[in-house]
């Protein structure tokens, strides 16, 4: 299950982002998940949830986009999207397939309170890092 490494990570990305951003809590965390990552969107969801309590994460909502992969098909040359890297191109039904996007699971964004009232729960705004 590398999903819960994948979780680890982007616990890290989000402490190294508090360390210098001087927050301690996330309201929203956006991720990318785009779908020729090869991560089952469940288990890292997951795997988070197990992970954040403790962390700045702990009462966050998490939100995960599932943008399509980007394809260039060689019999075609069509630029297309897939869902799947074992897709035929949806233009043609060829095979052969390069991949040129869509394969990076990404922190989009991360919406924070702005002030230390807002995080003992009198809202104030959020501010948002990225």
């Amino acid at each position: 299950m590398h999903e819960l490494s994948l979780a680890g990570n982007v616990l890290d990305i989000v402490a190294q982002a508090a360390a210098a951003q001087g927050f301690t809590q996330v309201r929203v965390l956006r991720l990318s998940v785009p779908a020729l990552a090869g991560v089952e969107v469940a288990a890292l969801r997951f795997a988070l949830d197990a992970l954040a309590p403790g962390t700045a994460l702990e009462a966050a909502r998490i939100e995960i986009d599932q943008p399509p992969g980007r394809a260039r098909c060689a019999d075609c040359l069509r630029e297309v999207e897939l869902r799947d890297r074992l897709d035929p191109c949806p233009a043609c039904g060829g095979l052969r397939l390069r991949v040129l996007g869509g394969s990076a699971l990404r922190v989009v964004e991360l919406l924070v309170p702005e002030t230390a009232d807002a995080v003992a729960g009198e809202d104030r705004g959020a501010g948002r890092c990225a």
